[in-house]
Parts: C-alpha cells; sequence; structure tokens
C-alpha cells in the first residue's frame, strides 16, 4: 500500500522559512490526512539551554508528532537539525503505523541534508536532553539494528496485536508499505467462522471496529449467489466468506471463496490502510485455527462484478486445451562439415 499524505502550503512556506535560523523548533502533525504546522518556537538561549523548555511541554502522550528541533552547529546547508519521531505507548496503533509511514516524507520535505541526527521516542526519557546525549554517544559505536528497525522493533513490543510489520521507505519517491497487523476477532466472529467451517451457514460479512482495534461479525444471513451484489457496501470497506455451491464438469461443489471489497477512493486512507494491513492475518487465522479451506480470493472494487460467471471463472479458470508439440532440438550448426557417403566393398568394384 502507498501513502503520500498531503503535505499543506502553510507548512511548506514555514519550513523553508525555518532554515535561516529563526526557529528553534517546529512540531509537526497529521490532521484530516494533511501534514499541518502543529506549533513552533523562536530561540531564546542555546540550542541545550532551550531543549527541555521547548520540547517537553509539546510532547502529548496520547498523540504522535514530528519534532524537528535546531542545534547552533552548521554544515554545508545550514543549519544543522535534529528529527525526532514522538510516538507514545499509549496512541492507538493505528495513528503509529500512519506516523511511522509517513516519517520518509517529512524528512524528504524539510531536506534530509539539514538533518545531523534522527531519534525515535515513546517516553519523555527517550527524547529529553539526556537522551538526545545517550543517542550521540550510540551512534559513535556499531548499532545492531538500524533506526528504522529500532522504530519497527518498539511498535511490536509495546502493540501486542502487531505480529509484523514491515516497511518500506525510499526517500526519493515516498513510496511506504505496511503489511501485517492483527486485529483480534470478536466472539460473534469466531462462532461464526465455525459454524462456516461445519457448513451451518453460507455467508460472513466482517469489518473492523477501528476504535476497539477488533474485528466483528456484520452479519452472516443466508446468501445465494445472486444476492452477492447487494450483500457489498459502496462506501465502506468489508470482508466477506461465501460458500459458493456449484456444479463443475458434473461434480458438485461446495468451495469457500474469500472476497475483500474495497470500493475505490471513496475511503479514507486510514481505512484503506488498515483493511489491507489486517487481511492476510485474518486469512491465516481462518485457514489455520478454523480449517477453512479457501478455494479462491478476490478483491474488488464493486459488488456488481460477483457474477454468477464471474465466480465461476475465478474458481475454475480455463486451461489451454492444447500443448506444443514436443520439437527435436537441432544440433549444433556448423562443426560437423558436409555429409559423406560411405561405399561397401561390392559396390566400389562395379564403379571402377
Amino acid at each position: 500500500m502507498f501513502l503520500a499524505l498531503v503535505v499543506t502550503p502553510e507548512l511548506r512556506e514555514f519550513l523553508a522559512r525555518a532554515k535561516g535560523g529563526a526557529v528553534r523548533l517546529i512540531k509537526v502533525r497529521i490532521q484530516d490526512e494533511q501534514l499541518v504546522l502543529g506549533a513552533y518556537r523562536e530561540p531564546e538561549k542555546s540550542w541545550d539551554q532551550d531543549y527541555d523548555h521547548f520540547l517537553l511541554p509539546l510532547l502529548d502522550d496520547q498523540e504522535p508528532c514530528y519534532i524537528l528541533y535546531r542545534l547552533d552547529s552548521q554544515n554545508a546547508q545550514g543549519y544543522e537539525w535534529i528529527f525526532i519521531s514522538w510516538s507514545p505507548d499509549q496512541s492507538p496503533v493505528k495513528q503509529k503505523m500512519l506516523y511511522a509511514a509517513t516519517r520518509a516524507t517529512v524528512k524528504k520535505e524539510f531536506g534530509g541534508g539539514h538533518v545531523k541526527y534522527e531519534m525515535f521516542g515513546t517516553a519523555e526519557e527517550d527524547v529529553c536532553l539526556i537522551g538526545y546525549q545517550c543517542h550521540v554517544s550510540s551512534c559513535s559505536g556499531p548499532a545492531p539494528l538500524t533506526l528504522a528497525e529500532q522504530e519497527l522493533q518498539r511498535i511490536k513490543i509495546t502493540e501486542g496485536r502487531v505480529k509484523q510489520v514491515k516497511t518500506e521507505i525510499s526517500v526519493e519517491n515516498k513510496h511506504q508499505t505496511l503489511q501485517g497487523l492483527a486485529f483480534p476477532l470478536q466472539e460473534t466472529a469466531k462462532r461464526a467462522l465455525q459454524q462456516l467451517a461445519q457448513k451451518r451457514i453460507n455467508y460472513i460479512q466482517l469489518r473492523l471496529d477501528v476504535e476497539k482495534e477488533t474485528i466483528e461479525l456484520v452479519h452472516s444471513n443466508p446468501t445465494e449467489t445472486r444476492d452477492l451484489p447487494r450483500r457489498v457496501p459502496k462506501d465502506t470497506p468489508r470482508y466477506h466468506f461465501f460458500l459458493y455451491k456449484h456444479s463443475h464438469e458434473g461434480d458438485y461443489l461446495e468451495s469457500v471463496v474469500f472476497i475483500y471489497s474495497m470500493p475505490g477512493y471513496s475511503c479514507s486512507i486510514k481505512e484503506r490502510m488498515l483493511y489491507s494491513s489486517c487481511k492476510s492475518r485474518l486469512l491465516e487465522e481462518a485457514e489455520k485455527d478454523y480449517h477453512l479451506e479457501i478455494a479462491k480470493k478476490l478483491e474488488i472494487d464493486d459488488g456488481d462484478e460477483l457474477t454468477a460467471e464471474f465466480l465461476y471463472e475465478e474458481v475454475h479458470p480455463k486451461q489451454h486445451a492444447h500443448k506444443q508439440a514436443f520439437a527435436k532440438p537441432r544440433g549444433p550448426a556448423g562443426k560437423r562439415g558436409h555429409k559423406r557417403l560411405i561405399k561397401g566393398p561390392g559396390e566400389t568394384k562395379q564403379d571402377s
């Protein structure tokens, strides 16, 4: 999944002006799927005297943010800065994932050449002045993990539901991907999967409860193939499990089909990210814990795609009827010379 949040013109203009040295600290937040200016501070004393006085009051223990803090030292491009990714333990996991995925965008927008050190923190002691000094000391020796790996590892440790997070960061093209987020199933959803495995029901629709960070059952009403298009919402994502009853080459079959419906870009970035990230873990749990043999996994934009013909062709794709005949390989060219006719002794006497 690709994330590219919009940087507001006000923030872009402010970042450009701040590089001149008139600003000591910049706080950047994500609001309404945009990167916005949260707060700023102008220098009063030296960088180390301003540090805790300016930085610590701006850290919210419920919400992540980015902090750009200006040092008094300079390099060839101007003043050097510290780039801090603040992701407190108590903040929701979806916010942590979103901020982790957007960090490279903020750094590129500001200019990576101005950043001397990058820090990640979940508590004040990680990013206070003493924490910064410890970070600088650790950078002088070999570290077993990169900064990005430390960031992802802390997210996995502090959030038990996040079993695997994979982030691909490219400063050049702003592409980030996230996968492997695992929300637990509510009890009603678990019972529905058990009933589907026992073929007591033939349809399940699931949704993400973003606030509770769980997967809940929407309904498990009896559903025929012709009913499927009406089951797919037009404005929100859903997961569907359908017991597809049909005949194939004279045999009666009941095949479980998983359908992931995502109605285009009418959904928010957060929804698209969370549904896409939770999908693989949900399927793994359905197959391993509930022994569902999923014959086909589909992803659709619109329920109208789910026709009887479409399902049949997806579950039983057409095979190529004709196979290419075996062709004897040609011998090596240009190595054997001309063919010679060898005559027997009797033939030789007749010629003479």
